[in-house]
């Protein structure tokens, strides 16, 4: 061991370094060579046994929340019976309480209510996104956050509100998180969007960012290719809705000098509301 330091600056310099080394509390006045004591001899395990009072077990930890059957099965079968649930909606209240009792997906036991529409179901245009948000998940409606206000204000610009459009998104149940929705959960939810697009029977639907365009469309390119272009949906009753890929207000949000891009697109929707286009 080093011996201690004699004077009072070299004293201030080892506390110093005890201090920045987590050092808080002293024990004793003086050191101890711990390493140089004697170990204690532990007492034989019978009477050790008998001395100590017996310890009650441990408290078991509680179990996860378990997910239905109907989660937890093969996202073909899943996506499957999602179909089959969403073909007999015969309207979109009935597809709302088909979709709030469907336990096919995953996120729905994580999210805290579903977020199924807003808006005017009978308006021309039906605006499509990707999943909600923390807000949207909060209130139970799509686009109700910071992006919700950036497409008010964009909507207003072409002179249109939501007791004009109807406003909803691909997977209704916000991802843990907000992390992007996986391939399977988009699977399972896309034959409600499909049933809710056939139900609300739109003039035009605005597809809001690369995930709904490519998932609705079957398009590949990414947004900033596709946006601007106008695309035909299909139902499965046979009906073909005109379509328009545009950027997703949340990107807008990052990426301000993109605003422009929305701006025209929204201009070309107004011009085919209009019939000019």
């Amino acid at each position: 061991m080093q011996d201690a330091p004699s004077d009072r600056d070299a004293l201030q310099t080892l506390l110093d370094f005890h201090v920045e080394a987590g050092v808080d509390l002293a024990l004793d006045e003086t050191p101890h060579n711990r390493f140089a004591e004697p170990k204690a001899e532990r007492p034989p395990a019978k009477a050790a046994a008998q001395t100590s009072a017996p310890k009650a077990p441990p408290p078991s930890a509680p179990s996860p929340r378990a997910l239905p059957k109907a989660a937890a099965g093969a996202p073909e079968e899943v996506a499957s019976m999602a179909r089959e649930q969403a073909r007999h909606a015969q309207s979109l209240e009935e597809l709302e309480a088909i979709l709030a009792g469907f336990d096919g997906c995953a996120l729905k036991f994580s999210a805290k209510n579903l977020a199924f529409a807003d808006g005017n179901p009978e308006g021309r245009v039906m605006l499509v996104g990707e999943a909600p948000g923390a807000d949207e998940d909060r209130i139970g409606k799509p686009f109700m956050g910071r992006s919700g206000q950036l497409l008010d204000r964009m909507l207003a610009t072409i002179g249109l509100d939501r007791s004009q459009v109807y406003v909803a998104n691909i997977v209704p149940w916000r991802p843990p998180g907000n992390r992007t929705p996986t391939p399977q959960e988009v699977a399972i939810c896309k034959p409600f969007i499909a049933r809710q697009i056939e139900l609300a029977s739109p003039e035009f639907l605005l597809c809001l960012g690369g995930p709904a365009a490519q998932n609705l469309l079957g398009i590949k390119d990414g947004i900033l290719r596709t946006r601007g272009r106008w695309f035909t949906y299909k139902t499965e009753d046979g009906r073909e809705v005109r379509a328009l890929p545009t950027l997703h207000p949340a990107y807008l949000l990052r990426q301000p000098l993109q605003k422009r891009l929305g701006w025209r697109d929204f201009q070309a929707l107004r011009r085919a509301l209009d019939g000019r286009e």
